[in-house]
């Protein structure tokens, strides 16, 4: 029977292909992972960053990584879909999923004020492997940019969008959260300051207490 009123589901992923087509447009707005797919014979992906609509009748593969979770909206052909085919997912976006309607989350999106012609990819796991395996060095915005071939302005802009952080805010949380780890196996302050690029266990200490709210002694001794 033909689509009526738009339905959404939240979908998750196992990492197979699939190829198919539906009657109806499908707007997709990943709130973990990413997907890759070619619509048509033209190739795209999509990521917590932007969403997309497939347009009814196009054929589509897809795959995304295992963990992967998108709101899935079904919807039928209506004036104003259209401007979906590729938009950003604003912070507002993270209450799609508490709204529990599909109209109301269609609505949501079609009022979005961003939308996007291209955008290229930026892979989250790809950039938080480099930076772990080297927290101790410097990591300016532009270091990080150079990984995806782009400016650092374009950089700075994608990781907001993606993370809700700048760059030198998630380059931040992944040295505390390796701190943490390190002061809970014993490491002295000044040992997980040189090894995730603090210049002491001094200011490790106040970034912690800072943006953690704990010190040093609690993390060593979790039962406190």
């Amino acid at each position: 029977m033909p689509l009526l009123e738009p339905v959404s589901t939240l979908r998750h992923y196992d990492g197979q292909a699939h190829v198919h087509v539906h009657d109806h447009a499908q707007i997709m707005a990943p709130l973990a992972g990413r997907m890759e797919l070619e619509i048509d014979g033209h190739a795209a992906f999509t990521d917590p960053s932007c969403g997309m609509l497939i347009p009814a009748g196009a054929r589509h593969a897809y795959c995304a990584r295992p963990g992967t979770r998108i709101l899935v909206i079904d919807a039928p052909e209506a004036a104003g879909l259209e401007r979906l085919r590729r938009f950003a997912l604003t912070p507002a976006c993270h209450a799609l999923g508490n709204l529990g309607d599909a109209g109301r989350q269609l609505s949501l999106l079609l009022g979005l004020p961003t939308i996007l012609s291209s955008r290229r990819s930026l892979d989250l796991a790809r950039l938080d492997a480099a930076l772990a395996g080297a927290l101790h060095e410097s990591w300016p915005t532009a270091r990080m940019a150079r990984l995806f071939n782009l400016s650092p302005q374009r950089f700075h802009a994608r990781l907001l969008e993606l993370t809700g952080q700048t760059p030198g805010d998630h380059l931040r949380t992944l040295r505390l959260d390796h701190a943490g780890r390190l002061l809970a196996r014993g490491a002295t302050l000044e040992v997980a300051a040189a090894r995730v690029g603090y210049r002491s266990g001094s200011a490790l200490a106040y970034a912690l207490r800072r943006d953690r709210g704990v010190g040093a002694r609690a993390l060593r001794d979790p039962a406190r």
